[in-house]
């Protein structure tokens, strides 16, 4: 099955089959911070998280979410016409905060024009059963997304990168969203210290088998001000090629269940926190360059790949 012109399930061609017409992000922040930084989980945050919390394109803390909205709305519309919008909580840990304060700016959120989807990414951590409430309530105002940062399901890795939690409390979550029919999309990193191809596939079907609804695979970068800048000074590990982390993509999705939206098959950090990749920079010329491997191998899980 192909999904639009791609030999994958892409975010866009569900966005399009679900509301009908481009839908855009829209990154904002909530003000908040995260267990692995204040001393409740950990001090030091996972060793490659940057000082801002992964947020580095969301909008700022100091304006309310309708202002942060309003903003992020002229600038996509400024560029091209576009009416339908994801309220996306990006910075930090978007569910670490008091169902209260949550309620009003996930309310507010929703209630600004165009905006047709909530997604929130949080730690599995950090879902009690009071917030679960107030997200299967919000589901019946529109979809709900909801962002784990899984980045492996190895336990040697996760120690490493100091996740702060086992998969144990993962899996708990991922059954209680599914079990209030909140869309599920997980984040994973590829590239990181110690792990191969291997690595990464047990972690794409170990995803599959959970049924979750999406994922995001992300690249590894090295950003400074980072413990992982530190460590790759200090002690050093190898980063991919782009022709190699175009191989691990390929296959991680001909791993995954077709059924699994793709939300991100690279990334693009802050271009003065970037230490290495520097080819991580230039995304489009990544992409293009991923699909013209596709369209050169001319298979697709066994398929002929004729887009």
């Amino acid at each position: 099955m192909f999904w639009g012109n791609r030999p994958y399930h892409t975010l866009d061609w569900e966005l399009r089959n679900q509301f009908g017409e481009k839908v855009y992000r829209l990154a904002l922040n909530g003000g908040m911070t995260c267990p692995n930084r204040d001393g409740t989980v950990g001090t030091g945050g996972c060793i490659f998280c940057s000082a801002g919390g992964s947020g580095e394109f969301a909008g700022e803390a100091a304006l309310s979410i309708e202002e942060q909205i309003r903003r992020q709305k002229a600038l996509v519309q400024s560029k091209r016409p576009v009416r339908l919008f994801i309220a996306y909580f990006q910075a930090y840990t978007n569910t670490y905060a008091p169902v209260s304060y949550l309620r009003r700016i996930f309310t507010e959120a929703i209630s600004q024009p165009g905006i047709a989807a909530l997604a929130i990414a949080t730690r599995p951590d950090c879902l009690p059963e009071e917030v679960l409430d107030l997200l299967q309530e919000l589901s019946l105002r529109l979809p709900v997304w909801v962002e784990l940062g899984l980045q492996t399901m190895s336990d040697e890795t996760a120690r490493f990168i100091r996740r702060g939690y086992p998969l144990s409390c993962f899996e708990e979550a991922v059954r209680k969203l599914k079990s209030r029919n909140l869309t599920v999309i997980v984040h994973t990193i590829l590239g990181l210290p110690g792990e191969s191809r291997a690595d990464h596939l047990n972690t794409m079907r170990y995803l599959s088998r959970l049924k979750i609804d999406g994922i995001k695979l992300q690249l590894l970068h090295v950003l400074r001000g980072t413990d992982l800048a530190d460590y790759y000074r200090d002690v050093g590990f190898p980063v991919p090629s782009m022709p190699e982390y175009i191989d691990d993509v390929i296959a991680c999705l001909e791993v995954l269940s077709p059924d699994i939206v793709i939300h991100r098959l690279t990334g693009d950090g802050p271009s003065d926190l970037l230490i290495a990749p520097d080819w991580s920079l230039k995304k489009r010329t990544v992409l293009n360059a991923l699909h013209a491997e596709l369209k050169k191998r001319g298979t697709w899980q066994g398929r002929l790949y004729e887009p």
